[in-house]
């Protein structure tokens, strides 16, 4: 369960990142280099979040799961 707050919390600072970002785009008008600095931050932290995830998966933190609606395979036909 902390590692999908973990998650969370990595989504909510890079949302925060991207409206920072589209903030000073808006305010400064380019004169400063908030918006630069935004959206590097919002890139590192999406670099860190893929990063976190991939961990999860090697470490078995974190299961794919398929979505409820797909059949099972077995017994589909092959669609020859």
């Amino acid at each position: 369960m902390f590692f999908k707050i973990v998650i969370v919390l990595f989504l909510l600072a890079i949302f925060l990142s991207l409206g920072r970002a589209l903030f000073f785009l808006v305010s400064d008008r380019g004169q400063t280099q908030k918006t630069v600095r935004a959206l590097t931050w919002r890139i590192s932290l999406s670099i860190g979040l893929l990063a976190l995830l991939l961990l999860g998966y090697w470490t078995g933190l974190i299961q794919p799961n398929p979505p409820p609606f797909v059949p099972a395979q077995q017994g589909l036909p092959r669609g020859e």
